[in-house]
């Protein structure tokens, strides 16, 4: 197989953003947070040093061949907390300069509270930060974030980058069964919203499979009723159903080897993502699991597929 693309994976069918070209600006599992229910693994770098983590130049180089694929939106966001990046405010400029296609930044929200952090994402197109907890003890449990960051530095991030940026600010709430579902955390998260008061509020859970075994889904039903508490306007994120089309000239195995490098997904995920028909998705899954460069893992009676690590 050609050497894996090294910064630039997708598209990639997204629950909110329809066909989403990401982009990966820190290496795999370079975070602030270590969060219970990341379907990417256990963090193998914690930390709030920013920098140039991958070279701007090449992310943009492969970008630029990329976008033939017409996706939806480009993204950053990927294995990591896409902010640790010191070049992400460059990044944003060059990617305005080469074509029309929405720029959406998928943050944990963590280092909102960074002045430089708040310049750097302000001709973003859509910022979309989360909020799992609504305080200090929930919020170290569930997120497990680095020492240098609190609580209330965090909420206070969240709410000042409101007041300074103009596009489209989205607030993902992440729900745990029996940890986040509690009435007066839901009460808190409901209070720490009202501060901050995006532009639209989406509520989640776990779909795919997470780091840790203890990190479970909330109930359909249920999920529905916490959103409504939550924000009278809330929607839920629902897991992307459609399939591929007919088929897309020039992906092949190699693409979903890339895409699964990434994030686990369904074949249906694959298959919409990468614009390949469901058949083609199938086979290559099956080629790449003979092959041991792909398992599958079960969650919530779907089969999820994820490259396995290299030795």
């Amino acid at each position: 197989m050609k050497e894996a693309r090294r910064y630039i994976y997708g598209p990639v069918p997204s629950r909110r953003l329809g066909r989403s070209l990401g982009v990966d600006l820190v290496p795999y599992k370079t975070c602030t947070y270590d969060c219970i229910y990341c379907q990417l693994g256990r963090t193998t770098c914690k930390t709030t040093e920013r920098k140039e983590w991958v070279p701007t130049k090449e992310v943009v180089a492969e970008l630029k061949d990329k976008l033939s694929s017409k996706p939806d939106y480009i993204t950053l966001s990927g294995s990591g907390e896409p902010t640790l990046h010191a070049q992400i405010e460059q990044l944003i400029h060059e990617i305005k300069s080469m074509t029309d296609i929405p720029v959406a930044v998928i943050t944990n929200g963590s280092l909102l509270w960074l002045a430089e952090v708040q310049r750097s994402l302000l001709d973003a197109d859509l910022v979309v930060p989360s909020l799992d907890a609504g305080s200090e003890d929930i919020f170290k449990y569930v997120n497990r974030p680095h020492p240098q960051i609190g609580f209330d530095q965090m909420l206070k991030g969240l709410q000042e980058f409101r007041r300074l940026f103009h596009g489209r600010y989205w607030l993902e709430v992440f729900l745990l069964s029996g940890v986040t579902t509690v009435e007066t955390r839901i009460k808190a998260l409901r209070d720490c919203i009202e501060t901050i008061s995006p532009d639209k509020v989406q509520v989640n859970t776990v779909v795919r499979p997470p780091v840790e075994s203890y990190a479970t889904p909330v109930p359909r039903a249920q999920l529905e009723e916490l959103a409504a508490q939550l924000h009278p306007e809330a929607e839920l994120i629902v897991p992307c159903s459609r399939g591929g089309d007919t088929g897309s000239p020039g992906v092949g195995c190699d693409e979903v080897l890339d895409l699964l490098r990434r994030r686990p997904c369904s074949l249906a995920d694959i298959a919409t993502g990468l614009r390949l028909h469901p058949h083609e998705a199938a086979k290559c899954v099956g080629r790449l699991v003979a092959d041991q460069k792909v398992r599958a893992r079960e969650q919530e009676g779907t089969l999820y597929y994820e490259a396995v690590p290299a030795k």
